[in-house]
C-alpha cells in the first residue's frame, strides 16, 4: 500500500481558505493519496519551526495562507534551506492586485473572517427589522438596538430597513390613539428609543398619496387632516412620557435621518455599535 502524500496547510488565520484550495487541487487526483494537516493561528517561530521540522520528516508538501509578513519571509527561506516544498497560496494574486489597484495590501491576518462576521450581522439585523416591523411582535423590544417609533408613515419601516443594513437590529412601533402602547415601550432605556414626528401638512399630502395609490377613497379618515393633528399630538404626548429625542423627519431623506439618528444615540451614551 502507498504511503499517503501529506500536505500541511498553514495559515495565520483559520485556514479555510487554503485547506480548500489543497482539496480542489486534491480532487484533481481523485484525492486519493493525500492527507491534509491543516495548521491554524500560527502568530510566532515557534510554531512554525515545529511544522517545517514535522515537513521535512514527513516528506510533506507545505501550503500556506500567511500574510504577516515576517512569518511568511521567516517560512520562504526556513523551507528553501530545509528543501522543503512550500507553495504560498495567496501572495502571487495579492501583489497582481497590489501592482493593478497601486495600493499595499494590509496584511493583516483574518480580514475575512470579519468580512463574514459582518455580513452575517446584517443578514441577522435584516431578518429582525422584517420580524419586528410596525408593531407585530413587541417582544423583540428588549432586544432591539434602536426602538423608532411614530404614527403612520413617518419613514419608520424605511428606517429600520436602512438601518438593518448597516447591522443595527431595529424594531418600530406604530402610535395609534386607539391602542395602548405596549408596557414593553415604557420598560426600554431611554436612549434606545427614538420618535418620529412630521408636519401636519406634509403627512396629509403623504397619506393622500398612499391612498391614491391603493385605489382607496381619498376622503377616508386615514388623510383627513383633524385625524392627524389628532395623531401627531397623541404621539407627541407618549414620547414626551417617554423621554426619548425626536426627529422630524418631513423634508429629510431616510439616510440624512439615520444618521441623525447613529449621531443621537452615540453622543447620549448608548450601547450603539459601530
Amino acid at each position: 500500500m502507498n504511503k499517503k502524500q501529506i500536505v500541511y496547510v498553514v495559515s495565520d488565520s483559520i485556514g479555510e481558505t487554503a485547506e480548500l484550495m489543497v482539496k480542489a487541487v486534491a480532487s484533481q487526483f481523485n484525492g486519493a493519496g493525500i492527507e491534509i494537516n491543516r495548521i491554524s493561528s500560527v502568530q510566532d517561530i515557534k510554531a512554525l519551526n515545529n511544522t517545517i521540522a514535522a515537513a521535512k520528516y514527513s516528506n510533506a508538501i507545505i501550503a500556506y495562507t500567511i500574510v504577516i509578513p515576517h512569518l511568511k519571509e521567516y517560512l520562504d527561506q526556513k523551507t528553501k534551506d530545509e528543501g522543503i516544498i512550500a507553495i504560498d497560496l495567496m501572495n502571487p494574486l495579492m501583489e497582481a492586485l497590489s501592482q493593478k489597484l497601486n495600493k499595499e495590501p494590509k496584511r493583516e491576518p483574518r480580514l475575512m473572517r470579519k468580512l463574514d462576521d459582518n455580513y452575517f450581522r446584517k443578514v441577522e439585523a435584516i431578518e429582525f427589522a422584517v420580524k419586528y416591523d410596525d408593531g407585530q411582535d413587541m417582544r423583540g423590544l428588549n432586544r432591539a438596538d434602536i426602538v423608532l417609533i411614530g404614527v403612520s408613515r413617518t419613514s419608520k419601516t424605511p428606517l429600520s430597513m436602512y438601518l438593518a443594513h448597516k447591522g443595527y437590529k431595529v424594531a418600530n412601533v406604530p402610535l395609534v390613539p386607539e391602542v395602548t402602547p405596549p408596557d414593553a415601550l415604557f420598560k426600554l432605556e431611554r436612549n434606545k428609543c427614538v420618535g418620529l414626528v412630521i408636519t401636519p401638512d406634509k403627512l396629509n399630502e403623504i397619506r393622500k398619496e398612499r391612498l391614491k395609490s391603493l385605489g382607496l377613497n381619498m376622503l377616508a379618515n386615514y388623510a383627513d387632516l383633524e385625524r392627524i393633528l389628532m395623531e401627531l399630538d397623541y404621539a407627541e404626548k407618549i414620547m414626551k412620557k417617554l423621554g426619548c429625542p425626536i426627529i422630524n423627519v418631513s423634508n429629510k431623506a431616510v439616510e440624512e435621518t439615520a444618521d441623525l439618528i447613529l449621531a443621537m444615540l452615540k453622543k447620549k451614551g448608548t450601547g450603539v455599535h459601530e
